[in-house]
């Protein structure tokens, strides 16, 4: 067996061994679970300039819009230049700011930034932010940035070589935008507030309903398999101190439904508890073709006339190895699965194949999820 199957394996065989039993699921606060609906982060976006940079801004030939920005920045200063300058500039660079606005933030909470070049700059370390607007989906401006850019990253060239550590065309800046408009957020509507669960699943929907009811009686209800309706307090300040009882309320959540993840991009491939494996009979072997080529020079004759020639001799060999027949035994929790693919022998891409086809031929007992 190759390295690469023995580490696999291993890690199977961890997660199994750390596996709880499929009815040993723990309790979470519904603040894990579910969210109060309306209570959300905004999203804010700006256009700036990110100045002091040494050396290593934009090319302005080939990003016009940096020169564009520039002028209409001085111009906005009160400098002027003559119709048709050309400037030259190696310490600038033109950024995408972006933000997450968090809900309740009030005018002049600050709020942490990322900068991002949208030109050629090969670093941002040591910039400035210029006074940058952020604003959200609406078009209104709901934060004002500025600040030194901070990227944790270094870089060298010479001769030729390059050496990068980290990436150097993307910063961030701690604090560095200013809340300049709030959001409102009513906390629920009317006598309501909702719960949205993270997932949809009624079973855990309903379990919720009991929890609540529990501690409050006769205050929830589902209105379906994702949303709860809570009677609350019609006053804000005991409507808050309920918020937090309710949040803090544990529920013990239904088995999820058995899926299997296949992400064909890296090999990986992931499994719940609920995974039940049919007995199959699997076979699965490879093919695998090689192309050499050996070159060679064709010299002629002194007095033929001929001219001398290269040429490529090319030998392709197609080999392909043989499949037995296993019989893959059944499993009913995941650490009798994983023993039964282990008995496979196969690698993580050879295993992503096996699983579609026992997917396709009914013994696999999950949702098969590729991404």
């Amino acid at each position: 067996m190759t390295p690469i199957n023995k580490s696999f394996l291993a890690l199977l065989l961890a997660l199994a061994a750390f596996t709880l039993p499929l009815d040993a699921v723990r309790a979470e606060r519904i603040k894990d679970l579910a969210s109060i609906a309306g209570v959300r982060s905004n999203q804010l976006v700006g256009y700036g300039i990110v100045v002091g940079l040494d050396g290593s801004g934009d090319q302005t030939t080939q990003t016009p819009f940096t020169i564009q920005s520039m002028i209409s920045m001085l111009s906005a200063m009160g400098v002027n230049l003559p119709p048709g300058q050309s400037l030259q500039l190696k310490n600038v660079a033109a950024v995408m700011v972006t933000a997450s606005l968090p809900p309740f933030a009030r005018a002049g909470q600050p709020i942490d930034i990322t900068v991002s070049s949208i030109g050629n700059a090969k670093s941002l370390k040591g910039g400035t932010l210029i006074l940058t607007p952020m604003k959200g989906a609406d078009g209104q401006v709901y934060a004002m940035a500025q600040g030194n850019v901070v990227v944790v990253g270094a870089g060298a060239a010479g001769a030729g070589s390059k050496v990068t550590v980290n990436h150097l065309s993307v910063g961030r800046i701690a604090g560095g935008a200013t809340v300049e408009r709030e959001v409102p957020m009513p906390l629920g509507q009317g006598e309501f507030v909702f719960l949205e669960l993270n997932t949809t699943d009624f079973g855990t929907t309903q379990r919720m309903v009991e929890a609540i009811n529990r501690v409050t009686p006769g205050t929830a209800s589902a209105s379906d398999g994702r949303q709860i309706r809570v009677r609350a307090p019609a006053d804000l300040d005991q409507r808050v101190s309920f918020i937090g009882r309710l949040e803090s309320i544990e529920v013990t959540p239904v088995k999820m439904a058995a899926k299997v993840i296949v992400n064909s991009r890296t090999g990986s491939v992931v499994m719940n508890q609920a995974v039940l494996l049919d007995s199959c009979a699997v076979s699965h072997g490879n093919l695998s073709v090689s192309v050499s080529a050996d070159n060679a020079v064709s010299q002629p004759g002194a007095l033929s006339g001929g001219q001398t020639a290269g040429v490529a001799n090319a030998q392709i060999e197609i080999k392909q190895e043989s499949g037995a027949l296993m019989n893959v035994k059944g499993g009913a929790n995941l650490a009798e699965i994983v023993k039964a693919l282990n008995s496979l022998g196969a690698n993580p891409q050879d295993l992503i194949a096996i699983l579609q086809a026992m997917k396709s031929a009914g013994a696999l007992r999950a949702e098969l999820e590729i991404i």
